[in-house]
């Protein structure tokens, strides 16, 4: 597996490249142009901008996450032609930088969703978590205003396009989600060829949470779904961001038996461990197998096994040691998480060379 971490760039982040440059097994950033919002093309100059940066630590940026998807696209408006040509320049430019993997979602409205940013945990550090009966009974203008309010802007949930929330919402009134399957289809066969061309996988991350959150619309988010999303197209770009804690927070999913089924389309890897409760609610916790509810230890052994060559990165992190940073998105949680992953990866490599196991 080819280790990576998420950064949101120079003067977007709380963590500096000369910090990632220090974690163990990191040979890539995971990045973006965030500035940019969804549908607008990514201009070649920003694009080699951040690869001036990354070079110069020794970084590589074959992964992209995300290049968002605009909401015409996804409602399958007239315009959407117009968006889905500037995503495909945009794959065109992000490919002179070395791009090799998209990770992309199709979720209406909400990248994901939390109703605390910083819920304290047993041990005095704080971390994301979900309250199913507050998104229950909550408005979503509340929603907004909470996860807006962390001082960073968060990925999904940019100003701008939640100026424009009250449309989004009425307008997904007359898109279920056959529609909604419809219109991802539509967008996927005329961004493949492109990809394929440019020698990029397109990996679609799952729903997160992934079930109806305000009535909206969510599609992948379970083995079936992710089932009926391949056999869209046999494109060798047709692939998966196959998230541990977006599908582990529903406990009817197999994690480890969704990636031993589908390891040859994972091109990315999010492993990350959360805590659910038989009420709906879940938490995220420390990478440990023990502190959550998703097995990592065998999340890495199936990755293993089969060979993985993909990329991976920690996900959210918990917040330790007093540190100010954009929610989710520390240093020091998502380096404790590297070196549990490279240790369980490890150990199943003696495992064998020894012939054990």
């Amino acid at each position: 597996m080819h280790m990576t971490f998420r950064w949101y760039g120079e003067g977007n982040d709380s963590v500096t490249l000369d910090q990632i440059k220090q974690i163990p097994g990191v040979e890539g950033v995971v990045w973006a142009l965030h500035h940019r919002q969804a549908g607008e093309v990514w201009p070649e100059e920003e694009v080699m901008e951040v690869k001036k940066q990354a070079d110069a630590h020794g970084f590589h940026l074959d992964v992209v996450e995300s290049i968002n998807v605009h909401e015409d696209i996804k409602l399958g408006k007239a315009s959407r032609d117009e968006y889905i040509e500037n995503y495909k320049i945009s794959l065109r430019n992000v490919a002179k930088a070395g791009a090799r993997v998209v990770c992309f979602n199709f979720m209406p409205v909400f990248d994901w969703t939390r109703t605390d940013l910083f819920k304290e945990l047993g041990d005095g550090s704080t971390a994301l978590f979900y309250e199913k009966s507050k998104v229950e009974n909550m408005d979503p203008d509340e929603l907004i205003k909470q996860t807006t309010d962390s001082g960073y802007t968060m990925p999904g949930w940019e100003p701008e396009r939640l100026k424009t929330i009250e449309d989004s919402f009425k307008a997904y009134e007359t898109v279920d989600e056959e529609q909604l399957w419809k219109n991802m289809e539509h967008f996927l066969l005329e961004v493949l060829p492109v990809a394929e061309e440019e020698g990029i996988k397109m990996a679609i991350h799952p729903d997160d949470p992934p079930w109806s959150v305000f009535n909206l619309p969510r599609i992948i988010n379970s083995e079936s779904a992710i089932e009926r999303y391949l056999s869209i197209s046999d494109s060798p770009s047709h692939c998966l961001t196959l998230c541990s804690g977006s599908l582990g927070a529903n406990p009817e999913n197999d994690i480890p038996h969704i990636i031993r089924r589908f390891a040859d389309r994972i091109a990315f890897a999010h492993i990350r461990n959360v805590k659910t409760y038989d009420n709906g609610d879940f938490i995220e916790t420390s990478h440990r197998s023990r502190d959550g509810s998703v097995p990592i230890d065998d999340v890495v052994r199936a990755y293993h096994e089969a060979g993985f060559k993909g990329y991976v990165r920690p996900d959210h992190g918990r917040h330790l040691w007093d540190e100010d940073c954009r929610p989710g998105y520390g240093l020091y949680d998502r380096a404790l998480g590297i070196m549990y992953l490279w240790g369980l990866w490890d150990a199943y490599e003696l495992e064998k060379r020894k012939g054990v196991g």
